[in-house]
């Protein structure tokens, strides 16, 4: 399963709703993949991100208790330094007093770079361990209940009520009509001497610290190849993220690819389709912090409690 089905799931859970999921375990897939990277204020137009003031907390407090049942640590908040260059300063001083709520400091002596901006509420999301952990979860679950494992995107509890969590496969496959999915490829690094009290970004790409002087760095965008095949040209652009962001003095440890399930401004999806199923999908690449609490608003509206407000609605595409 990735975020969407995963985050469904345990909303579904929470509310005491029972379910079935199918998982094809595509290992390319982009919730595999990802560093589950929480950017509070991105692009390069320096924009605070859609509605983080709300959907931040959400998702802290759910890998809070989602964890604690796993019995691991899936968020790891970090503050974020946005390294920014002599060329694109104009524009991010421009934007400083519209991201003031997320801002910690501006520090101007940063070798290489014209400032550093430092960003609260960032981190990481352990996306890989999340996933493989809810699946064990809710298998063991089952077979305690049912004696039976059935493999569990999430199938809501109305019986007639499919969701499809398919992410790119299902954008790929034209279920949305237009998309703008996009490949990424990602490097796992082993740096001991790097600092690891940070996430770096800037130069185009990321630099993500996962513990022991492991870090994962990113990452490529492409449009017209989305397959999951890892590729010497994509290897080559992160290194020299890498380089940036890190320095030299670093081991490839591991080069993975994924495409992002991406439609309309990066906002994710929810909601019926024409053919009578249920979609959750577009997350994109801020699945971490938006897939637990657009799950959320979707388990309401299954249980008919809610409406689904126009900002996710599929049918608003």
């Amino acid at each position: 399963m990735g975020l969407a089905g995963c985050c469904l799931a345990w909303q579904r859970h929470f509310r005491g709703e029972d379910f079935t999921w199918e998982d094809d375990d595509r290992p390319g897939s982009a919730s595999r993949v990802a560093a589950g990277l929480v950017n509070p204020v991105t692009g390069k137009n320096f924009s605070v991100s859609w509605r983080l003031a709300e959907f931040l907390p959400e998702a802290e407090a759910f890998y809070a208790r989602v964890g604690g049942l796993l019995g691991k640590t899936l968020w790891f908040p970090l503050p974020v330094w946005r390294l920014v260059g002599e060329k694109e300063w104009a524009k991010v001083e421009g934007k400083l007093e519209e991201a003031r709520p997320w801002i910690v400091a501006v520090e101007e002596d940063v070798p290489g770079w014209r400032a550093a901006v430092v960003l609260k509420g960032g981190g990481r999301v352990a996306t890989r361990e999340f996933c493989e952990g809810t699946r064990e979860y809710f298998l063991e679950a089952r077979r305690l209940q049912n004696g039976l494992a059935r493999d569990a995107p999430a199938t809501g509890g109305d019986a007639a009520a499919t969701v499809l969590c398919e992410g790119a496969v299902g954008l790929i496959a034209g279920r949305l009509g237009g998309h703008r999915c996009a490949k990424g490829e990602i490097l796992t690094l082993r740096a001991p001497g790097w600092r690891a009290d940070r996430i770096l970004i800037g130069g185009g790409g990321w630099l993500v610290p996962l513990g022991d002087g492991v870090f994962k760095a990113g990452s490529t965008y492409v449009w017209d190849r989305l397959d999951g095949e890892p590729t010497p040209v994509g290897r080559a652009r992160v290194e020299e993220i890498a380089r940036l962001l890190g320095g030299a003095d670093f081991e490839v440890v591991d080069h993975e690819a994924g495409v992002r399930p991406i439609v309309r401004k990066s906002q994710p999806v929810i909601g019926p389709l024409e053919e009578g199923r249920i979609v959750f999908n577009g997350l994109g690449s801020k699945g971490s912090l938006y897939a637990p609490g657009v799950a959320g608003r979707l388990a309401g509206w299954l249980a008919k409690e809610t409406d689904i407000e126009p900002g996710l609605d599929v049918r608003l595409l």
